[in-house]
């Protein structure tokens, strides 16, 4: 498969995180391999020529920070894997790993954006909400945002404990942005029924229908030489992702157009397949009784518009809120003779919401003096009741 003959028909998964680990990017070496990512970013481009949309979760810091100070430092000052050693390393080689992709993104007429978080960002609902609303912006601008732990200043990536980690990172991301596919690229062909390093026996698992004890037991074993993260924290990643309606799929980065086969549907490597419907989940978040904090009161063209699906709440249909909440809560929508419309996450609190009712969106800035976007409910965090 090349990327000119990739079509939008042929796109089984539309939207796209590919998390892609140390082991990929150095090829096994001590250093970024700048031809695995070349080939990465060719395939991405042609997934987004498809019409598909991509996330990348990048590892690598690390790698390019100890090529970057060299060997006479990494093996004196700096130790392999003493903690703050890593961070020092990760800080010194993030901007040199992003100033790569951006290189070879530009190549391919393809912006980018960085993006660093920590599961605090992803923990709290507020900051949940700011990064969702990011992500889902650059996408609809065709940018491919470029995903990695803030290992400065997050030590779980970088201990030894499985919590904290690019895999489970990525899972997160992907629930984040509700994507079709999460794809794994490491440095096997996938899951297997034992450690094909140690049994010559061991056979690849193509299909998982549920991650349990027996996936696990199968998973487990040594993390990657120059990985914070082994199998048993890919399967956790993947469990995660497929329980929130994303199909995961964990693959060998060099096989040839990994990326676009498993975006267009094609079995390579381990397939986890979903457990939980991605709408539903969101859906017992928003229409829950319990998470409502206040209402907001729409006339008669903005109902209309809300009710035909795909529109934003944007301040010019509001006419009145009732209730106090704040920015990333859940608020209910309704007529001016109380009938339900929608549930959704505001962007403004009640306070904002009564200065900016009854305005177009170019006044918010003017009023309140900053904007937290066009609209007062975006249409990506808004459920019809």
């Amino acid at each position: 498969m090349t990327g000119e003959r990739l079509r939008p028909q042929q796109l089984t998964h539309r939207r796209v995180v590919v998390k892609v680990g140390s082991n990929v990017l150095t090829a096994g070496t001590d250093r970024l391999d700048t031809r695995a990512m070349a080939t990465l970013v060719d395939q991405i481009a042609a997934l987004i020529a498809g019409g598909g949309q991509v996330v990348l979760v990048t590892s690598g810091a690390i790698a390019a920070g100890r090529h970057r100070v060299g060997a006479s430092v990494t093996g004196g000052v700096l130790k392999a894997r003493d903690m703050h050693s890593r961070q020092v390393l990760a800080a010194i080689g993030q901007s040199r790993l992003m100033a790569l992709w951006d290189e070879m993104f530009d190549q391919a007429n393809i912006v980018i954006a960085q993006a660093l978080l920590t599961r605090a960002d992803i923990a709290d609902r507020l900051r949940y909400l700011n990064a969702r609303n990011t992500f889902m912006a650059l996408l609809d601008l065709g940018v491919v945002p470029i995903v990695n732990e803030n290992d400065v200043v997050s030590v779980e990536e970088l201990s030894t404990s499985t919590i904290g980690d690019n895999d489970n990172l990525s899972a997160q991301v992907a629930n984040l942005i509700d994507a079709d596919l999460l794809l794994i690229l490491t440095d096997i062909a996938g899951l297997y029924t034992a450690d094909p390093a140690r049994d010559p026996s061991a056979r690849l698992i193509e299909r998982v229908e549920r991650v349990d004890a027996a996936t696990e037991r199968a998973a487990r074993g040594a993390p990657g030489a120059r990985g914070t993260g082994g199998m048993l924290t890919k399967v956790h990643a993947a469990r995660i992702a497929t329980q929130s309606g994303t199909h995961v799929v964990l693959a060998h980065g060099g096989a040839e157009d990994v990326v676009l086969r498993a975006a267009s549907g094609e079995p390579v490597g381990t397939h986890f397949l979903p457990t939980g419907d991605r709408m539903e989940s969101r859906l017992r978040y928003l229409l829950s009784g319990l998470q409502t904090r206040g209402r907001i009161e729409v006339d008669a063209g903005a109902a209309r518009a809300l009710l035909r699906g795909g529109n934003s709440l944007l301040p010019a249909g509001v006419t009145a809120s009732n209730g106090e909440y704040h920015r990333g809560d859940v608020v209910q929508i309704v007529t001016g003779d109380g009938q339900a419309v929608a549930r959704g996450t505001t962007n403004y609190s009640s306070d904002e919401v009564v200065r900016i009712l009854g305005k177009h969106s170019d006044q918010i800035i003017a009023i309140l003096g900053y904007e937290f976007g066009e609209e007062i409910v975006h249409r990506n965090n808004l459920v019809l009741v």
